[in-house]
């Protein structure tokens, strides 16, 4: 399983200090340096069955200062997953990448289910 954060990151390190106290594996990966590339973003976001833009951080400074909110309903899938590879600040975070699902957020309730 791989947990993708950025370590700045408040809710990153809350979920990550969830996974450590329940014991839960994972493999480390910090999202700014080495941000997610566009196949991964794909299979990811098919394997979870999310919508495309619950991958992007919405709350984030980037996606604000690039005005996403308005430009995303006139993209195409790949022209959002080229876009979400091109800077890990824009991709929603903290990630749970299991074999036969994805996390995307911390959200304790919807963790307890899935990885406990």
């Amino acid at each position: 399983m791989i947990f993708l954060e950025y370590p700045r990151c408040t809710t990153c390190k809350k979920a990550k200090k969830w996974l450590e106290e329940h014991e839960v594996s994972f493999t480390d990966r910090n999202i700014k340096l080495e941000n997610p590339t566009a196949e991964e973003l794909k299979e990811w976001y098919t394997r979870g069955n999310l919508p495309l833009k619950k991958f992007f951080n919405t709350s984030g400074i980037l996606y604000k200062e690039m005005a996403l909110k308005d430009k995303l309903a006139t993209m195409t899938e790949e022209e959002q997953l080229t876009l979400l590879a091109t800077d890990g600040m824009l991709v929603k975070r903290p990630l749970i990448i299991a074999e036969d699902f994805v996390l995307v957020g911390f959200k304790e309730q919807e963790w307890e289910e899935k990885l406990l």
